[in-house]
């Protein structure tokens, strides 16, 4: 693909954003409406607001750093945020199951478990409930559970019940995703202390794995539910540079990278299990080096202990053009990130490494 703005050729130009890497931090002032217009395009296909509605007689919502203002469906795909009903879906799995944290959390390693409490192993029958969202305050144009979208206005929403039916006594862990938990999180919220208080003295930890983008006040209770819990939330740092950022994500990462320093301030409540782990998807011909670089050492500086997750990109959605990453390159950036001062650094999707 050629980029449509310094004409560079490279198979690592995505086709949809039409822009290099090197044009969306040098000349983002013409990068950055092209790749919005990729962005448009992408929601236009599932009826989605190609941008944050700002209508002025609208409703605010200050659920997500979008903080919509409109008559009709937020960003996400919302009419409304209620604690009592949401768009998802969920399913169980064994633990230790695939999660961008098993290899440090309790529901992976029994981290913070003595050897005699720790029984997550499959022999034990223990399970994760998956809670699945089906709307996003993001809109990553290689998003790897993009499908959520064909259900995101759908009318169809379960209760508190209908989730909490499925909490049975060897679900040790209920575990947040999607989409993002951010839009739906006074469900998330609600469904969580109620399925704290029904444990009955058994083990039951809360997780997240989220993209940073909520409100101040929502992430100070996920983060306490977590803490309390023995679980862990999972921050997708998805670029340093702003600009890229919003290139690929639709979104700025300022409230991500602010919510972050925040999270963090909490982890002198409880080392271990580690209840903040980041990570970043290494997308080729944007993701790279100096990104790893700047986030790591932004990491490092607030606590070098948070553990860190590179992960190996695989083409989806409207970034499936570009190709798969080398071992040679997620190597680089690890040792990059250990150079940052990063002390629990790890490569992730390894089967997807060329």
């Amino acid at each position: 693909m050629r980029c449509k703005i310094c004409g560079k050729e490279s198979p690592e130009i995505s086709e949809s954003l039409k822009v290099c890497l090197s044009c969306i931090r040098k000349k983002p002032e013409l990068a950055i409406p092209i790749a919005l217009e990729a962005h448009r395009k992408s929601r236009e296909i599932f009826g989605l607001p190609p941008f944050p509605p700002k209508e002025k007689d609208g409703r605010r919502c200050k659920i997500c750093v979008n903080e919509c203002k409109t008559k009709d469906i937020g960003y996400c795909g919302l009419d409304k945020h209620s604690s009592n009903e949401a768009k998802l879906s969920w399913y169980h799995d064994p633990l230790p199951t695939n999660c961008v944290a098993d290899w440090v959390c309790a529901g992976g390693k029994g981290a913070g478990y003595p050897k005699y409490a720790y029984r997550n192993g499959p022999e034990y029958g223990y399970k994760n409930l998956a809670v699945f969202f089906h709307a996003c305050s993001f809109n990553c144009l290689y998003c790897q559970n993009w499908h959520y979208r064909k259900e995101t206005l759908l009318p169809e929403k379960r209760t508190l019940e209908d989730v909490l039916s499925d909490i049975d006594e060897k679900v040790s862990c209920i575990c947040y995703f999607g989409g993002d938990p951010t839009p739906q999180l006074p469900f998330a919220i609600k469904l969580s202390r109620i399925a704290l208080e029904r444990k009955k003295g058994r083990i039951l930890r809360i997780c997240w794995e989220t993209n940073g983008s909520m409100n101040r006040r929502l992430l100070k209770e996920m983060m306490r539910l977590s803490v309390q819990s023995g679980g862990t939330i999972k921050f997708d740092l998805k670029a340093w540079n702003e600009n890229l950022h919003i290139a690929l994500t639709g979104v700025t990462n300022k409230r991500t990278l602010s919510n972050f320093q925040y999270a963090a301030s909490m982890l002198k409540e409880r080392r271990e299990p580690p209840p903040l782990v980041a990570s970043t998807l290494l997308v080729p011909g944007y993701i790279d080096v100096e990104e790893v670089r700047n986030i790591a050492r932004f990491i490092a500086n607030i606590d070098p202990e948070i553990p860190y997750s590179l992960l190996a990109f695989y083409p989806h959605f409207f970034m499936k053009d570009l190709g798969f990453i080398s071992k040679h390159f997620a190597e680089e950036c690890y040792f990059e990130a250990k150079k940052a001062g990063l002390r629990n650094v790890k490569i992730g999707n390894l089967h997807l490494l060329v």
